[in-house]
């Protein structure tokens, strides 16, 4: 498409936003006109026929570990809770090299897109010899699919010889992780509403990283003024090693190193207490939920509706594929509709509630108010859904069948007002052999 011409997407099957029953129209990567029932454009524009598209906001992902679609349904870690399923994969992701990176990446950013997601952020933290240009190999994967990201610098300096988790061949030095951090930030970071490469900062967990590098990385990301992300409150596991370690919980662990504040959301939130869940509000620290993640290792349920009466903001995420083993937003938005379901009932949550948590919720995550949302002035980044599976036959509401009946896949996906998916598939992308020279990577490096 022209991105320089307005382009109507006419008379949808159903849009989630209001006054806009006969479309919307975008130009210039944004959203320029909702056009009501009885209404057309004020613009003459190009037409996009959607009358067989449910249309969405663009899904935000806001936690994943794009390396991990390497060692899915690995049988060395299956059936074992976090810390032991840490400890029986990073031996294999030590032996992870540019290639395999670089395969690992494209597989986990084309499932999203194809999922419907539009913006995806990644926590990536092992860093073996020869892997230093980690960052820089995602970021070109990302131009390259035209998806918009948030890349977070991960860390690890705490190995098992200091009393941490991971193996001394998969963490670096401080000194070498904080200038890292600065170089990725100068060469990627964009700036503004438009941007479409964006870098965090986020050592990996409180089981990790030092004291000392949690508080550096807080005063280096405010000032670079980026923002921050880690793991916290994922198991319980977490809450005795941060009670041994440092005396203390997990959040005020984390509130003493300088990070309880607006500029950190934080993975997983599943065991925080009352008073923490105020204190996170209050602080506009938000959390990603990550229900599929969640439910394979066991670890627990987010409690997702006291900790959005606490002021706490909910964002989805993914997670590592070696943990959901799979890379599917919209598949993520079902389960964390029945998970939160089966916990607080019908009267608490609806499917609305899971969508607003993917889009809007997510957006606050990751700091970007301009998406999230379909109305004017905010990013053209939208994801349509078809209908005509059998899985959805027979059904009623347009919106609640692209949750209720299991949508998994997009047929047509929007960023920055240009087309990334096209009648589901990724332009230019030859999927068949994406599999088979990724496949033959993860093979080598579980081999050994």
């Amino acid at each position: 498409m022209d991105n320089a011409k307005p382009v109507w997407i006419k008379d949808p099957l159903a849009i989630l936003a209001d006054g806009a029953e006969r479309g919307i129209v975008v130009q210039d990567g944004r959203i320029v006109e909702l056009v009501p029932a009885g209404g057309k454009p004020a613009v003459d524009a190009a037409i996009f026929e959607a009358g067989e598209h449910v249309v969405l906001p663009g899904l935000i992902n806001t936690h994943h570990h794009f390396y991990q679609t390497l060692t899915r349904a690995l049988p060395a870690a299956m059936d074992r809770e976090l810390f032991p399923w840490l400890k029986a994969l990073y031996p294999v992701w030590a032996r992870m090299t540019p290639e395999a990176l670089q395969l690992g990446v494209t597989v986990a950013m084309s499932e999203l897109l194809l999922s419907g997601c539009t913006t995806t952020t990644d926590h990536h933290y092992v860093f073996p010899a020869g892997l230093e240009d980690a960052v820089d190999i995602e970021v070109a994967v990302a131009k390259r699919l035209g998806v918009r990201v948030l890349l977070t610098r991960g860390s690890m300096n705490l190995s098992q010889r200091d009393g941490g988790l991971p193996p001394d061949s998969v963490v670096q030095d401080e000194d070498t992780i904080l200038a890292d951090s600065a170089r990725v930030v100068a060469k990627h970071h964009q700036r503004g509403a438009d941007a479409m490469v964006q870098i965090a900062l986020a050592p990996c967990s409180p089981f990790s990283v030092t004291t000392s590098l949690m508080r550096a990385t807080a005063d280096l990301a405010d000032k670079l003024d980026v923002r921050l992300h880690t793991h916290l409150a994922e198991t319980e596991d977490e809450n005795r090693f941060c009670e041994q370690m440092y005396g203390c919980r997990p959040l005020d662990y984390l509130e003493q190193c300088g990070w309880l504040n607006a500029r950190t959301w934080l993975a997983h939130g599943i065991f925080f207490n009352a008073d923490e869940m105020k204190r996170l509000g209050k602080a506009k620290t938000t959390i990603s939920h990550c229900a599929c993640s969640n439910q394979l290792l066991a670890s627990g349920c987010c409690p997702v509706c006291e900790m959005e009466e606490a002021g706490v903001g909910i964002g989805l995420g993914v997670d590592g594929s070696a943990s959901n083993d799979a890379s599917n937003l919209m598949q993520e938005v079902r389960s964390a509709f029945l998970l939160q379901r089966a916990r607080y009932g019908v009267t608490r949550i609806s499917h609305e509630d899971a969508l607003r948590w993917a889009t809007k919720g997510s957006a606050a995550c990751v700091g970007r108010p301009e998406l999230g949302e379909i109305a004017v002035g905010k990013a053209a980044d939208l994801a349509l859904y078809r209908l005509d599976e059998l899985r959805f036959s027979g059904h009623g509401d347009p919106i609640a069948a692209v949750v209720l009946c299991g949508a998994h896949r997009a047929d047509r996906v929007m960023v920055a007002g240009k087309w990334a998916v096209v009648d589901g598939a990724i332009p230019g992308l030859d999927v068949a052999d994406l599999i088979r020279r990724h496949s033959a990577a993860a093979r080598t490096m579980q081999a050994g």
